[in-house]
């Protein structure tokens, strides 16, 4: 058994949180820069080339790269063999989570109650989601969450008749419907199977993947492509303002499902698709 103080696990998350909000990771950056050369419309060019501008300031002046510092989300990995010692493991994310908006001068956009409205004024609570995994190790993801781009989120609970071509047509409908509210290009996280509240989880999940790593499944690659390709071909563009590039990625992740049902979820990230992991 291996101890681990909860003091780590508010260290990590602080310091991640700061870290994910001030600079991209580098797949989605050369991904956001590599997109200048594939957009034709001169507008679309223009304004991806502002964003790499955007991202040159950030990490010159040390600030947040969007305004919408996101709502924490934190998938922790917790290996059986670990002992948390020193406190509650729910206290010590919010308490890094907590370090984290107020050292880092971020924005804190996150309301105690979804319909009284009043600000907690330090971003907490944090979406938590939690495993139990093989092994002594902590794995922690931190996942500053814009709104813009989560409000234009969907669900839907396919029949098991549905195939592929009908998940293409969901998720380009939803990012046509979405047009330039989640400030594109966009990532494109989505999750297939489950059930109604995994099904959303695993787009999450996705969001959160390398836009480098495939889905090792050779049919999802495969499916990742088509439904990319189709998004890009709505025109919807840069900012909403045409052009050939409307997203960077779509990540797939999958779970067994039940044989009446077949659940699909696209969570839309936008063209700063935050996230950071370590592992303790």
């Amino acid at each position: 058994m291996r101890e681990v103080p909860v003091s780590l696990i508010s260290d990590g998350l602080c310091r991640m949180f700061i870290e994910a909000n001030r600079e991209l990771s580098g797949d989605l950056e050369s991904c956001i820069r590599c997109s200048v050369q594939k957009e034709s419309n001169p507008l679309g060019k223009s304004i991806l080339e502002d964003l790499c501008e955007n991202l040159d300031a950030a990490r010159r002046l040390n600030l947040p790269i969007c305004q919408d510092t996101g709502m924490a989300v934190v998938f922790a990995e917790i290996g059986q063999e670990v002992h948390l010692t020193g406190g509650s493991f729910e206290n010590a994310v919010n308490e890094g989570v907590r370090r984290g908006y107020v050292e880092g001068l971020l924005r804190c956009s996150v309301v105690g109650d979804p319909l009284r409205r009043i600000n907690t004024e330090d971003n907490t609570p944090a979406v938590l989601h939690t495993r139990i995994v093989p092994g002594d190790r902590v794995t922690l993801t931190a996942c500053p969450k814009g709104f813009g781009s989560e409000n234009m989120s969907c669900l839907k609970m396919m029949t098991p008749a549905a195939g592929p071509q009908q998940m293409i047509d969901f998720v380009t409908e939803t990012v046509r419907l979405a047009g330039g509210n989640p400030c594109p290009p966009v990532v494109l996280g989505v999750g297939i199977g489950g059930d109604f509240e995994l099904c959303a989880q695993l787009a999450k999940k996705a969001l959160c993947r390398p836009l480098d790593e495939p889905n090792p499944d050779p049919f999802y690659h495969q499916l990742e492509q088509d439904m990319l390709r189709a998004v890009n071909e709505l025109n919807v563009g840069p900012q909403g303002f045409g052009g050939d590039v409307t997203a960077l990625a779509v990540n797939i992740e999958t779970y067994a499902t039940h044989i009446a049902g077949l659940p699909v979820a696209v969570n839309v990230g936008c063209h700063v698709t935050r996230h950071k992991k370590m592992i303790i």
